[in-house]
């Protein structure tokens, strides 16, 4: 009612406790849209509303008296003068003193100072730095070749054009987000799906979407900030980073829950939409849940306009994480994003080489990329790894430029095609999928492998995970006894190296043994452990790594194949 009206009611200013209209009268003088903060000119209630037939017109009176979107802010635009070279001011001669000014005794400033306290004058002018020009690249230098195009375009730190078989998942975010931002309301969105499978770059492609509808005035001004988990030290500072997103203030995390607590309780008109994108919510994942809790709670409160994209790779973190009672109420928005499968993934790599000159890439080879991958986890970061691979490796069998001369064009191998074929998607494959430390126990000597070897042996005939050194270089020689007469010349490396044994003893030792330096430099690579670094037949010695990790490196190795070791 009108302010008049509610005197003439009630006289005294306020509506009793014991009115059946407490707590519902209100005086209203203005219309108000909470969207755009802007209002309606004044009124007198009892003129515009007499009952509900005028509820609909008490409507159109607002939404015509308001204005229905807001223009963001444009940024300043660089005025000319920013970049004007502005000299310092030079100090000018002082001028003389006019015969109309009053006398004054002269002071002399020397006296003034302190003895000691002279200040050393330097005639030299201040050194001024020059800052260097940055310097580009050009696109010539950057994609001279087919093969840096393909490259650059393969890395999945590349932003493509569109985001191929990820439309359905696409129009939904976008559908969701559109809705909270136009009407005002806040929303938790949870996004799970394996790593690789599109979730982020989807949800960037749906904001940048948004803030260029913004632009063109088709939707409300909002407020866009991304919290990583893999970012930050600790899941606390997600309250600083999103408390100076909304006011530009730095805040410790205690004093930045303190503030959102209240900003988010109390209504303002004023107040913009804000999206937060929780990237990696796994590692935002605390010992009471607090944080997690809070930022899925928030978008449930009636004035909080606050918009949620919780991204994570497991599908039942909230229920896991919290209570299920809690997580109920919460009402989360979950949208799931599948692997892709094998003719997704060529899609994807397929867009992503449109355009490249050469045709260097078969379509063979991508195929049976994709297959391979979606076989495994449909994970496109790890197709398009192996496809940025394979181009690297083909680049490095393509033949060189003949314009270009060469000393070593005589010696050097022939080169091959310099296409990525099937081939070289295995190679890749194989790379990709090795583990590092069987790549370096397939590069070890021959001496290297046989300490190795033996020392497996060992342990598999003892059941014991420690043996001696001793013990190993037993092993070895039962292996020599095994071994073929064909192979004298390893038959005679092997008797020089096994020191400290019956067959080593046959003839006399000059210098250390080849096995006993063998055994000290894979102490120094960290595969095995050995009592006081020293290569005696008392010598505790034991594996640092897995026993499979060296079953699986030298299970096909041809130097131990062809002295009859079997690993």
């Amino acid at each position: 009612m009108s302010q008049d009206g509610f005197l003439a009611k009630y006289p005294q200013g306020k509506v009793p406790r014991n009115d059946p209209d407490f707590g519902k009268v209100f005086v209203c003088r203005r219309g108000c849209n909470t969207r755009t903060a802007t209002y309606t000119d004044e009124f007198i209630w009892e003129e515009i509303y007499r009952g509900e037939h005028d509820l609909f017109a008490l409507m159109d009176r607002v939404k015509t008296g308001t204005k229905v979107t807001r223009r963001r802010r444009k940024a300043r635009s660089p005025s000319p003068s920013d970049d004007t070279y502005h000299p310092a001011q030079i100090p000018q001669t002082p001028t003389k003193t006019g015969r109309g000014s009053v006398a004054a005794t002269p002071t002399s400033r020397r006296s003034q100072a302190t003895p000691g306290s002279r200040v050393k004058r330097s005639a030299s002018k201040r050194l001024e730095f020059t800052p260097l020009a940055t310097r580009k690249l050009s696109p010539s230098q950057v994609e001279s070749s087919p093969f840096q195009i393909a490259r650059s375009r393969l890395h999945v730190s590349s932003v493509p054009t569109s985001l191929p078989c990820r439309e359905g998942e696409f129009s939904l975010v976008y559908s969701h987000l559109e809705a909270a931002i136009s009407d005002g309301t806040g929303n938790c969105i949870y996004i799970s799906g394996t790593p690789g499978t599109g979730k982020t770059a989807t949800v960037r492609e749906v904001v940048s979407r948004l803030e260029e509808a913004v632009g063109s005035d088709e939707l409300d001004d909002f407020i866009f900030v991304e919290i990583n988990g893999m970012k930050i030290t600790d899941p606390h500072q997600s309250y600083t980073l999103l408390w100076e997103a909304l006011k530009g203030e730095r805040a410790s995390p205690a004093q930045a829950l303190d503030h959102l607590e209240r900003e988010f309780s109390n209504p303002s008109p004023r107040r913009i939409p804000c999206v937060v994108l929780m990237d990696e919510l796994d590692q935002l994942v605390t010992k009471n849940q607090a944080v997690m809790y809070n930022f899925f709670n928030w978008p449930t409160l009636r004035h909080s306009r606050l918009i949620v994209l919780a991204v994570a790779n497991t599908m039942d973190l909230p229920e896991r994480t919290l209570s299920n009672k809690i997580s109920s109420r919460l009402g989360l928005t979950r949208i799931t994003f599948p692997g892709y499968n094998h003719e997704q993934l060529m899609k994807i790599i397929q867009s992503r080489l449109e355009g490249v000159p050469g045709n260097i890439v078969d379509p063979d080879a991508i195929q049976f990329a994709s297959r391979k991958v979606a076989a495994v986890s449909g994970d496109a970061r790890r197709a398009l790894d192996i496809c940025r691979r394979a181009v690297e490796l083909a680049e490095a069998d393509a033949p060189s430029d003949p314009a270009t001369p060469s000393k070593r064009d005589s010696q050097t191998q022939p080169k091959g095609s310099g296409r990525v074929t099937i081939a070289t998607i295995k190679k890749a494959i194989n790379e990709a999928t090795t583990n590092p430390i069987q790549q370096h126990l397939r590069s070890l000597p021959l001496m290297s492998k046989l300490v190795m070897a033996a020392l497996l042996l060992r342990i598999r005939r003892t059941g014991l995970a420690e043996t001696t050194f001793g013990d190993t270089l037993d092993e070895i020689h039962r292996a020599c006894l095994r071994a073929p007469a064909a192979l004298p010349g390893v038959a005679a490396v092997l008797n020089n190296g096994l020191k400290g044994t019956q067959m080593g003893s046959q003839r006399p030792m000059t210098r250390p043994g080849h096995i006993h330096t063998a055994a000290l430099e894979l102490v120094a690579a960290g595969l095995i452990n050995l009592e006081a670094q020293r290569a005696e037949r008392s010598s505790k010695l034991r594996l640092s790594i897995a026993d499979d990790e060296v079953k699986m490196a030298l299970r096909d190795d041809g130097d131990l194949k062809a002295l009859g070791i079997g690993v």
